[in-house]
């Protein structure tokens, strides 16, 4: 398959499927997990979140994550392996592009100052399809073409 193809599958794939377990590195190296809602455009992967919480420590320190989504219940039953660099932003426009009246349960609205996005930047992506075919996404750097 070719990656732009490969793009689509993946891209299908997060249409399909809101949650997913997000992994993060605690202090002393420890893995932690946690299931959240995602948000997307494209490739470019939000995550809202509580400026407050363990996670954004946590990134501070390290900013690898992982995030797997997919074979669960109302779902699809793709699953997506992604390893990317994440950043928080508190982003206005992006908050409102977010923000959806589920957030209403942990936050005030789109302006409270705790509202915050996880921005992922994925580097690399295994997809898995229904039909069990492997196939992995690498982002390009400017230097992979040279």
């Amino acid at each position: 398959m070719d990656n732009n193809e490969l793009e689509q599958r993946i891209i299908k794939a997060l249409d399909d499927n809101k949650f997913g377990s997000f992994g993060t590195i605690e202090a002393g190296a420890k893995p932690k997990v946690r299931y959240m809602a995602v948000f997307h455009e494209g490739l470019n992967l939000y995550l809202a979140t509580d400026r407050k919480t363990h996670k954004v420590e946590e990134l501070q320190t390290n900013p690898n994550v992982f995030l797997l989504l997919g074979y669960e219940a109302g779902g699809s039953k793709d699953i997506l392996g992604i390893e990317a660099g994440a950043s928080v932003t508190k982003d206005g426009s992006l908050r409102q592009k977010i923000w959806n009246k589920d957030l209403e349960r942990w936050f005030k609205g789109p302006e409270d100052p705790d509202y915050v996005i996880l921005e992922l930047s994925p580097t690399r992506i295994e997809y898995t399809g229904i039909d069990g075919n492997h196939e992995v996404w690498e982002k390009q750097t400017a230097s992979a073409g040279k």
